[in-house]
């Protein structure tokens, strides 16, 4: 299985610009659990699931609305890159690094 635990620093293409923001991942198995925080605030990980190097989990946020962003992203050295689906708004791209 990849090493998927880390500090990542994230950018995802978002309609309201690029929004910044550090996922912080806590692998256990095929499961994990952490945290993103970003300007719009933090937001804890829920069904966090581990496949090899993918990783998928929701978030729910609450600020500019509450929703529910269903993301996925693949892990390749200390590079991450994936999706964040926003529901009716679509899916947008997320890029990150490893910091830690």
């Amino acid at each position: 299985m990849a090493e998927v635990d880390g500090t990542w620093d994230c950018v995802t293409k978002s309609p309201l610009g690029d929004q910044k923001s550090t996922l912080t991942v806590k692998s256990d198995g095929t499961t994990f659990t952490g945290t993103n925080t970003g300007s719009l605030g933090s937001a804890d990980i829920t069904d966090g699931t581990v496949d090899g190097n993918k990783l998928a989990w929701k978030m729910n946020m609450t600020v500019p609305m509450p929703m529910t962003l269903d993301c996925e992203a693949t892990i390749d050295g200390d590079t991450l890159t994936g999706t964040v689906g926003a529901g009716a708004f679509g899916s947008f791209p997320m890029t990150g690094t490893r910091v830690s």
